[in-house]
């Protein structure tokens, strides 16, 4: 079975930086042990990048979340800890907003049969990412690694839950 798992944004301003928040950083052990697992099984693993430029603040996110964060090339916009040296060797795919066109787009060719995803903020980007996958892959198993995924709003993360449920993505390690 071709296996792939794609971690979102888990970039230093969202864990410990300017829109870091502690459930983030409780993630570390665990995604470093499930991107091992996956390196072993020689599955693939891609990383995704917010990747912001000074103008931040004029763009309609930042008008909307006036946090400068994740301006390219920074500390913060680097992958947090340990997960930065595991990325060493895997595709890395930059944003510049909440989902990935281009994540998409390499997608939608390729045949991997099951995606599971982890990262940060389940309630923005995670799910943003999750709805582009199960558009260029609708018969991959979409999977969301409850274990995996934080945000600094745990209702608004329960609900994102709901709906990714109801998009048919397999919710995994859910409490």
């Amino acid at each position: 079975m071709k296996r792939l798992l794609i971690v979102i944004d888990y970039q230093n301003d969202f864990v410990s930086g300017s829109l870091g928040f502690n459930d983030a950083i409780i993630l570390e052990d665990y995604l470093v042990e499930l991107i091992k697992k996956y390196h072993l099984n020689k599955d693939d693993v891609i990383f995704t990048y917010d990747s912001h430029q000074d103008n931040y603040l004029d763009t309609q996110e930042g008008k909307n979340l006036p946090v400068t964060h994740c301006i390219e090339n920074s500390e913060g916009w680097q992958l947090y800890g340990k997960i930065d040296n595991l990325a060493k060797n895997d595709k890395k795919i930059l944003k510049n907003t909440f989902g990935s066109l281009e994540l998409g787009n390499y997608l939608k060719d390729k045949d991997y049969e099951e995606i599971t995803l982890v990262g940060v903020v389940s309630n923005i980007c995670v799910i943003s990412n999750a709805v582009i996958v199960k558009a260029a892959l609708p018969e991959a198993t979409i999977i969301i690694d409850c274990k995996g995924i934080a945000s600094n709003d745990p209702l608004l993360q329960e609900k994102a839950i709901d709906l990714m449920a109801n998009l048919h993505m397999k919710i995994i390690n859910n409490g």
